[in-house]
């Protein structure tokens, strides 16, 4: 059994995940009814993902800070940019897409109990609060906002701590590290269970109606990610992006599609990040505010479920006003939580900009829903990949400005 677990874990990651994908799939579809069981081992998996993600944030970031060196820089401002830019590219292809392939939907009911924000002012609001929050309640509920501003506080207190409490720093920082190792090694076995009850409770009919909505929506997805992205980190490094593209889908990506949490897949971008060689000062701060603010996927999702809403209805939009949705889409976006389903509730505010009524707005928020188990998927894959994407980016865009200038000073 031993020798069988050694040669298991000697297969790389990704392949161990697509086996346990495959063997998801075989048993969703074969024996649904006889391992009902394995649903339990998805739910196990996230959790442990989201248990272990803000205790590793917390201590990353606050070690990071407290053993920075001064005069040392990182390249938060330039990820900040690459955040900013990569949102409203995606809001500006949804609104592009939407005019060139317009959709209609087919309304639903049954999600009154919801509450979305009545307004961006609310959603900046909640933003600042967020910032503000009590620790304690910060790790209990995920609030990486919160979380982030307390680390990065803590660290700053801890600047001219003894070397000594600094090293008790970096050995929780390294303990939580190993943990988060043995959390991702269970990933085939979590993705088996997330795949197999997927297939069982939302199986595929449920999304036949919204066949052409879903195109839409994965192709600016898929479009954004092997397209603009790649175009964006060619701009900012004059390197063949592919390779670091594909690697972020590959080993980010995967594990996001499945877990449908930003939030979830933190530790996996760290651990990422790490084998990329980044620079550990500037991940430790830009993945886990990439998992708040940096949502592409979300923009799209806002951007084309508003602009179908308003098909549905005859309103005539003019494509100064949807260019503008794209900008209210990427602001949204960047206040939707890190959690499953979070950029929905905010598309009754993007459609309040045309005047569509709450209860209407609130009914594609339910065919939002509908189709989760494919738009949250895709959406979260993306954003979560371009979180280690736009900082590997940032980071070789330094490595080629500073190449430059030292070809020039010889």
């Amino acid at each position: 059994m031993k020798k069988l677990l050694v040669k298991w874990n000697e297969i790389s990651l990704v392949k161990r995940i697509i086996i346990g994908i495959i063997i998801g799939i075989v048993l969703a579809l074969t024996v649904p009814n006889y391992v009902s069981g394995i649903s339990i081992l998805g739910s196990l998996f996230v959790g442990a993902l989201k248990a272990v993600a803000p205790v590793l944030v917390l201590f990353l970031v606050m070690h990071a800070i407290a053993a920075h060196k001064s005069g040392k820089k990182t390249n938060m401002k330039s990820i900040l940019g690459l955040y900013a830019i990569g949102t409203l590219l995606a809001g500006i292809v949804a609104v592009l897409a939407s005019f060139m392939f317009p959709v209609t939907l087919t309304l639903v009911t049954g999600v009154e109990d919801l509450s979305p924000p009545e307004g961006i002012v609310e959603v900046i609001e909640t933003l600042l609060f967020n910032i503000v929050a009590n620790p304690i309640d910060a790790i209990i509920n995920a609030n990486y906002l919160g979380i982030l501003t307390w680390a990065i506080v803590l660290g700053l207190a801890l600047k001219h701590a003894s070397q000594q409490t600094k090293d008790m720093l970096g050995s929780y920082s390294d303990a939580i590290t190993k943990v988060v190792q043995w959390v991702i090694n269970l990933a085939p076995i979590g993705i088996m269970g997330l795949v197999f009850d997927a297939i069982v409770t939302s199986g595929l009919s449920a999304l036949v109606e919204y066949g052409r909505l879903i195109l839409i929506l994965v192709g600016c997805m898929l479009l954004i990610a092997l397209v603009v992205n790649p175009l964006i980190v060619y701009i900012y490094t004059r390197k063949n992006p592919y390779p670091l593209v594909f690697m972020v889908l590959r080993e980010s990506g995967i594990t996001a599609f499945f877990t449908r949490s930003s939030a979830a897949n933190i530790p996996v971008n760290m651990k990422l990040c790490e084998k990329l060689g980044l620079d550990e000062d500037t991940y430790a701060v830009s993945i886990p505010l990439g998992a708040t603010i940096n949502m592409a996927g979300a923009a799209v999702t806002i951007s084309v479920l508003t602009l179908a809403t308003v098909n549905t209805l005859g309103i005539e939009v003019d494509f100064m006003t949807a260019l503008m949705l794209s900008v209210v889409a990427a602001v949204s976006a960047a206040g939707a939580s890190g959690v499953a389903g979070g950029s929905l509730l905010l598309i009754p505010l993007a459609c309040s900009l045309f005047g569509v009524p709450n209860d209407i707005a609130m009914q594609v928020v339910g065919v939002g829903f509908i189709i989760g188990v494919v738009q949250d998927s895709c959406e979260t894959a993306l954003n979560s990949s371009s979180d280690v994407l736009f900082t590997a980016t940032a980071e070789q865009a330094k490595e080629r400005v500073e190449g430059k200038a030292v070809t020039v000073n010889s």
